[in-house]
């Protein structure tokens, strides 16, 4: 993120396998969203402007948790969801309405309490790595489909960008000995154990690093890692980090670059991920670590940024971005910074002007998101076994339904446009928002290709019905 961005934000502020949980699509398949908290969070029109999103084919908001804010004097019972200390409500009413517009939430976590570090910044670390861990817990157990009202929530990651001072500090020691690495795998470490205490079911994303950094101290410079470097640092203090993905905010730099910019390495933009991946494969000692694209954009001119591009460059980076993310087979998740301008923010990346006129990059957006909804999830299975089991997403019932209600499902089964199959059924609403049906009467055949149309509906979602479309392939 870049300094001014941040500064600005800060002050303004998918039996088979759907297995939305394993994230296995890659470039078919995958979260596609936006960052916004002004807009989505803390305006008079924050609903109208989720609708928007939603419109734009969105399947996710990416926002942060700020413990600082959301805690700001120490909870008696850190670990209670719903300790009178905690000041949730502006997001809960994110994750409500996000939810109802079939939309999952990221929630990343940063910012420590006064309390928590001896009075200083919310970028210098807790005195009690504990205290971040109860935090966690409790942030991840209030959004675990465990209390009706309020929904459950997936996707989570840990601090922002932990490679630049502004978010963590230190970055080095007197001596300009690299340290945040270091300290940042306890941090993360902390924080995941929190969160997984909280809803096991949770994904959750390490490092949200930062494009480019100088891995040296510079008098007079707010200190900076390389996310290669920093990601490598990491893993060498504690490989054996238990995660779900790396997230990292590949802008180009400077920002008025095409996406397909070269950096040098051990700066990432969106051209360099494949070395970047392979890296983190060797450093952790894993395969097939998954990326989570969790910012990116580019500022328009004349919407307040000189150094910005016209809107038609933007509607061009946008879509040449989108499509790199996609071919890219270990990216799970695409998050645009951010949906509309705002007045309290110069960095004006928006696909919506401040006014509320659409720039050319929404329509782009919007067409690009729709061939990956990962809602309408392609699925493996094997062919010749009868009623295979799916699980279906049904978020928009996620604030209002009952665990355990039963939903009911009309589906078709298409071969090459030929109706193979029609059935009814019903399952139990999940607390993750999901029903699992299994699709009796139909018995795929080895090696096919089939579309599945799903149309489900219960009692307390007001009428609403919901379709989804999946792609079966059997092997």
């Amino acid at each position: 993120m870049p300094v001014r961005r941040l500064v600005q934000f800060l002050v303004a502020a998918c039996v088979v396998s759907l297995v939305t949980p394993a994230l296995a699509f890659g470039g078919q398949r995958m979260y596609v969203g936006f960052h916004d908290d002004p807009n989505f969070r803390f305006e008079e029109n924050r609903a109208k402007v989720l609708d928007q999103a939603r419109a734009a084919n969105a399947t996710i908001v990416r926002t942060l948790v700020t413990w600082s804010s959301i805690a700001p004097n120490r909870p008696r019972n850190a670990v209670n969801p719903f300790d009178p200390a905690y000041r949730f409500d502006d997001l809960d009413e994110l994750v409500r309405n996000s939810q109802m517009r079939g939309m999952e939430v990221l929630l990343t976590i940063w910012g420590t309490p006064k309390w928590a570090n001896g009075g200083k910044k919310p970028n210098i670390l807790p005195k009690r790595n504990a205290d971040l861990t109860n935090f966690s817990r409790a942030l991840a157990s209030r959004y675990s489909g465990r209390y009706a009202g309020y929904p459950f929530v997936r996707f989570y990651s840990v601090w922002n960008e932990s490679n630049l001072q502004l978010f963590l500090s230190p970055q080095f020691d007197s001596k300009g000995r690299s340290v945040s690495p270091r300290l940042y795998a306890k941090l993360y470490a902390a924080a995941y154990a929190g969160i997984k205490r909280g809803n096991a079911r949770a994904k959750v994303a390490i490092g949200e690093t930062s494009t480019h950094g100088r891995d040296r101290n510079v008098k007079g410079q707010s200190d900076t890692h390389s996310p290669g470097r920093f990601a490598e640092l990491v893993a060498k203090a504690n490989p054996r980090l238990k995660f779900d993905a790396w997230a990292h905010h590949p802008y180009p730099t400077p920002q008025y670059l095409p996406p397909t910019q070269k950096v040098r390495w051990p700066n990432v933009s969106l051209s360099s991920l494949p070395r970047f991946e392979q890296s983190l494969d060797k450093w952790f000692k894993r395969k097939n670590v998954k990326i989570w694209i969790t910012e990116y954009g580019h500022e328009t001119k004349p919407d307040g940024e000189r150094k910005g591009i016209s809107r038609a460059k933007q509607a061009s980076y946008a879509l040449q971005a989108f499509k790199m993310a996609r071919t890219d087979a270990r990216v799970d998740m695409f998050v645009w910074f951010v949906f509309r301008d705002h007045p309290t923010s110069q960095w004006q990346s928006g696909l919506i002007t401040r006014s509320g006129q659409a720039k050319p990059a929404l329509s782009r957006f919007r067409a690009a998101a729709r061939l990956v909804d990962i809602r309408n999830a392609i699925v493996s299975v094997r062919g010749g076994n009868g009623a295979p089991l799916v699980t279906v997403p049904l978020r928009e019932y996620a604030a209002g339904t009952a665990t355990g209600e039963a939903v009911g499902v009309n589906f078709r089964v298409f071969e090459k446009g030929r109706l193979v199959v029609t059935g009814q059924t019903n399952a139990p609403f999940g607390s993750d928002a999901t029903i699992r049906i299994p699709l009796t009467g139909f018995a795929p055949l080895r090696k096919r290709t089939y579309t599945i149309q799903l149309e489900a509906n219960v009692f307390s979602g007001g009428g609403v019905k919901l379709v989804r479309t999946f792609t079966l392939l059997t092997t």
